[in-house]
């Protein structure tokens, strides 16, 4: 599906006298230097990028990789372009889970194709902010480049800001009094972690090369912007790496804290059993009926025993107590 197309020139958009999806006729309008057409495109089917391609002249392997869309976040050149794909994230609420998308952006010296897949993944706050600011995009290309990684990364931004709270609910609930089973949801809040970490971290070495001006056909004067990116991206990663170790040591108390919940445990469970055995233990010595035990005859006998079961009870009762068992 087409979302927008555009052209531009000295920094505005320009109004064209024909359909989005007619594409030679609006890369044709490009009359020169700092002219250059924007295509937005979301789920594209086979054909509809086929004819972008043919268009644009792409090369065929950047484009099965786009239509695919399960690619590993990379920079590569094909003849006169680029291919950049990042990896969008966005947080779902309802099901504390990240979500994974994907943006495949073709960078020519006068056109841009961005192909989304992922409802996260929108773009159009990025366009908006370029065409709000002329002074980004008489940069060409290359300003378009930039507005979506920043686009991106903010989102990763928001995203670790969510995980932080997972995380935090986390550790109150390991460290609280009561009894919690928190192993699934730190094991599912690390398999969340570890798709952040697919996403973010593959990116950096691309927005490195993009931020000291060693990339053919990005402009020298851009890195600056990419510079910005790359330090929200270098923070999200630290991030990451910080949560997935809190999570860890959050597992390990958590494991801590059942063993010492068994002990606890067993212990009560053995004093419990103390309790009850020594009584058992009277009452099975006087339960023998020998015809010459003494207190058989005597007519206190009775109470005496009932009452020495009651004295080392309550006397194993206290012990404990006072020992932490009970």
């Amino acid at each position: 599906m087409i979302v927008d197309s555009a052209l531009y020139r000295h920094g505005s958009r320009v109004a064209v006298d024909c359909h989005s999806h007619e594409y030679d006729t609006l890369r044709s309008q490009v009359e020169g230097p700092g002219d250059f057409v924007w295509v937005g495109l979301y789920k594209p089917s086979e054909s509809e990028l086929s004819d972008v391609a043919a268009a644009f002249g792409l090369h065929p392997l950047a484009v099965e990789d786009a239509l695919k869309a399960h690619q590993r976040p990379k920079l590569e050149r094909y003849d006169d372009s680029l291919f950049f794909v990042l990896r969008t994230l966005w947080y779902v609420d309802a099901d504390d889970a990240v979500e994974t998308g994907e943006i495949n952006l073709f960078m020519g010296e006068d056109f841009v194709i961005t192909v989304r897949h992922g409802r996260g993944s929108e773009l159009h706050s990025a366009r908006s902010f370029l065409e709000s600011d002329a002074s980004v995009l008489t940069h060409g290309p290359s300003a378009v480049v930039y507005a979506v990684c920043d686009t991106v990364v903010d989102r990763y931004l928001e995203v670790m800001d969510e995980l932080q709270i997972d995380v935090d609910e986390v550790e109150e609930s390991v460290f609280s009094p009561a009894r919690t089973n928190d192993s699934i949801r730190i094991y599912t809040l690390k398999r969340e972690i570890s798709e952040v970490r697919r996403a973010v971290l593959p990116l950096r070495e691309p927005l490195r090369r993009l931020s000291v001006g060693g990339v053919r056909g990005v402009k020298e004067d851009s890195a600056p912007f990419f510079r910005d990116v790359a330090d929200h991206l270098t923070q999200c990663a630290e991030i990451v790496d910080s949560l997935d170790g809190l999570l860890s040591t959050a597992f390990n108390a958590h494991l801590a804290r059942i063993q010492v919940q068994q002990n606890d445990d067993t212990r009560k469970i053995s004093a419990g059993v103390a309790l009850v055995a020594a009584p058992t233990l009277i009452a099975g010595v006087y339960g023998m009926n020998f015809e010459h035990m003494p207190e058989l005859g005597w007519l206190l006998g009775y109470p005496m025993a009932v009452g020495l079961m009651m004295l080392t009870s309550g006397g194993l009762w206290m012990f404990f107590k006072r020992s932490g068992w009970l």
